[in-house]
């Protein structure tokens, strides 16, 4: 459901498209009630059908309505209306990490910056007991004043029923090695930052997305993706096969401590992850 600029949604005015995903597409809104701009993530009428889509949207609200922390995307309410289902949350003012990252990485200062915050926020979900199951540079937004936030929770898997949702069924959709994958029987991410274990389609827990934030770091450290390939079955293959360049090899100035770490996260066995 496409939305035009000066379109209504309840209280909610719409002001331009801001991106589009595999679960919704997301509109730069007024709150006319209250006097303030949100960012509305609307389910497409064709999904709103779905029994199954309807329930991963859902579950994404609950996943997000059970985390509180300032470096996750904060949700005020999920509404309906004019027969279309979307989410209320914040607006966040900024660019995705993906279009800030230097061809040669960041300095370690402004590495730290963005790292810590970053970290922590995955900490907080996973002692929430929500794996996000997409972690990648564009599901991670920095304001013009630094802040970092975690943002698309729409394949996350959340704690045990009767907490913040359930994993439910995964979907098909059409994906490359930059857009998100999901298959029949639980293949869930994007190829370029999928941890193993999600390449070969079995269970996924939090060490999972310590893998996906290893791929992160190493690129916002060093500018290279440490998996690369000419398609998507490449990518995925270099994952399960090859070793990254270490990080000192690309950024000698980089702490060797810190690119010890960045390597622990990228161990192919889950156990031996940090």
């Amino acid at each position: 459901m496409a939305l035009e600029p000066g379109a209504r949604l309840g209280p909610y005015e719409i002001l331009s498209p801001l991106g589009a995903g595999g679960m919704g597409e997301v509109y730069r809104a007024r709150d006319t009630k209250l006097d303030r701009d949100v960012a509305i993530k609307a389910l497409p009428a064709a999904f709103a059908a779905d029994p199954k889509r309807m329930a991963r949207f859902e579950r994404e609200a609950k996943v997000l309505a059970s985390l509180h922390h300032p470096n996750i995307v904060t949700i005020f309410s999920v509404e309906e209306a004019a027969g279309a289902q979307f989410l209320v949350m914040e607006l966040l003012e900024g660019r995705p990490l993906s279009d800030l990252i230097p061809a040669d990485g960041f300095t370690l200062g402004s590495f730290l910056e963005i790292a810590i915050p970053l970290v922590d926020a995955v900490a907080a979900a996973h002692g929430q007991g929500v794996v996000h199951r997409d972690i990648k540079p564009a599901n991670i937004m920095v304001s013009e004043t630094g802040q970092v936030k975690v943002v698309d929770f729409g394949l996350a898997k959340g704690p045990p029923s009767g907490q913040a949702g359930e994993e439910g069924a995964a979907l098909p959709t059409q994906a490359t090695a930059d857009k998100p994958l999901t298959e029949e029987g639980g293949v869930m991410g994007t190829a370029k930052y999928m941890a193993p274990e999600q390449v070969r389609g079995e269970g996924v827990d939090a060490l999972s997305d310590v893998f996906s934030l290893g791929v992160v770091l190493y690129e916002m450290a060093t500018g290279h993706q440490p998996f690369t390939g000419s398609s998507t079955p490449d990518v995925l293959s270099s994952i399960l096969r090859d070793t990254p360049r270490p990080v000192t090899e690309l950024r000698p100035d980089i702490p060797r401590h810190l690119a010890r770490l960045i390597r622990r996260c990228l161990e192919k066995d889950a156990d031996r992850r940090i």
